[in-house]
């Protein structure tokens, strides 16, 4: 039998195949007279709903089905459980990232651009003095600085030059931070050699303080101490250089800040540590040294990467952080990859000593800067050696004039 459903001559087949799943023919009837409506006084599929909503005997056809095929009953939850676990398992499965090959990570590295300064000016975070007493300063990130072992030199004054050529400028506020180590005595740290560590970093607070080696010292329980003032040049990275994308740097006593952390180069074959104190602590002072004086983030790099040998023109004299620094947890970029200035701007080489101390990260950074090299050869119509001695040539006459200014 089969019948209309809508409109006269409209046939809905779906209707005769579900009456034919209703063994019952007194409930099959009633399912049929039901979608035929009831004399055109309301149609049919309203009538149908109603009756479901009241749970009739009126079967959907997903009922009908399960009536017909008992088992369906339990496959079908089943079938339709494992089939959500499987989407979950393939989109929540946690996929390991393709490791890059070293080529590309220096492509990557080579083709770095640092921040513009207008990007430097939005990403620096405002933090100012709140309160500052006879021996601390408290500033709004949660930052406290200890003065009492602070001590003046010189004031800060410098020539840059410009990457791209043309007369140097005189500046007079900090570039750059390097990062530093103090390479001193190192206690356990734990709560049985509270005495020793106190002790040992009193000591070389008092050491630091009469060298002048550096801005601030982090100690092994994070306090962070001014020994030199900013504003005054410190004594910690007198042979070195660095560029961004506008200066070239010579001497970075006088343009770069100076922040130690009292740490020791590890054994061979291990990275450099501190300790997770020493980390929060390095993170708001960064954070408040890159407001005060629009530092970009691409000029806090380590001892390791500006250190240099003028006469052998060898980059890599120190090698305090040549790996293991936590850029990541201070709040600043990877600057192990950025194409290493001294190689690209000038024509310094790693020789077989200095790489072997590195990690794989500020290797990429010297391979990128040999990259860059390449490019800027070519593009001169030199080759590698050439373009090289022109560079070298170049530092020289920056470094005489450098040492003219002082």
């Amino acid at each position: 039998m089969k019948m209309c459903f809508g409109s006269p001559g409209k046939q809905r087949p779906w209707v005769n195949r579900v009456a034919g799943h209703i063994h019952d023919p007194i409930a099959r009837l009633r399912f049929l007279k039901t979608i035929a409506g009831d004399g055109g006084k309301r149609p049919g599929w309203l009538r149908f709903a109603g009756l479901m909503r009241k749970r009739q005997d009126i079967w959907s056809p997903a009922q009908a089905a399960r009536t017909a095929q008992p088992w369906l009953r339990h496959w079908v939850p089943v079938s339709l459980g494992l089939a959500v676990a499987l989407g979950l398992i393939v989109i929540l499965w946690p996929r390991a990232k393709p490791k890059a090959a070293p080529e590309t990570l220096v492509a990557a590295a080579a083709n770095r651009k640092p921040a513009s300064d207008a990007a430097i000016r939005a990403e620096a975070a405002q933090v100012w003095l709140v309160e500052k007493k006879s021996e601390t300063e408290t500033y709004s990130n949660g930052l406290q600085v200890e003065t009492h072992f602070s001590s003046s030199t010189h004031p800060r004054s410098y020539l840059v030059f410009p990457v791209n050529g043309g007369r140097p400028a005189h500046h007079d506020q900090p570039a750059g931070i390097v990062f530093h180590t103090t390479e001193s005595p190192q206690a356990p740290f734990e709560a049985s050699a509270n005495g020793m560590l106190k002790r040992i970093g009193e000591s070389l607070l008092e050491y630091v303080r009469r060298k002048q080696a550096y801005n601030f010292v982090i100690d092994r329980f994070g306090r962070v101490y001014r020994v030199v003032p900013e504003a005054d040049a410190a004594n910690h990275s007198g042979k070195s250089a660095w560029a961004d994308q506008d200066w070239a740097y010579i001497n970075l006593n006088e343009s770069f800040l100076a922040v130690a952390f009292e740490a020791a180069s590890p054994q061979k074959g291990q990275e450099l540590q501190i300790n997770p104190a020493q980390v929060r602590s390095a993170a708001i002072l960064v954070e408040w040294l890159r407001s005060r004086y629009r530092i970009p983030a691409a000029n806090c790099v380590v001892h390791a990467q500006v250190s240099v040998n003028p006469a052998a023109m060898l980059v890599g004299v120190h090698v305090d952080w040549a790996s293991g620094f936590p850029f990541e947890e201070i709040g600043l970029p990877d600057n192990y990859l950025l194409p290493l200035p001294a190689v690209w701007a000038y024509g310094f080489d790693c020789d077989a000593n200095f790489t072997g101390k590195t990690g794989p990260r500020m290797r990429t950074g010297i391979e990128a800067g040999r990259a860059v090299l390449s490019t800027k050869a070519a593009d001169a119509g030199l080759s590698m050696q050439e373009y090289r001695k022109r560079l070298q040539q170049r530092f020289g006459e920056m470094k005489a004039a450098v040492m003219r200014a002082q």
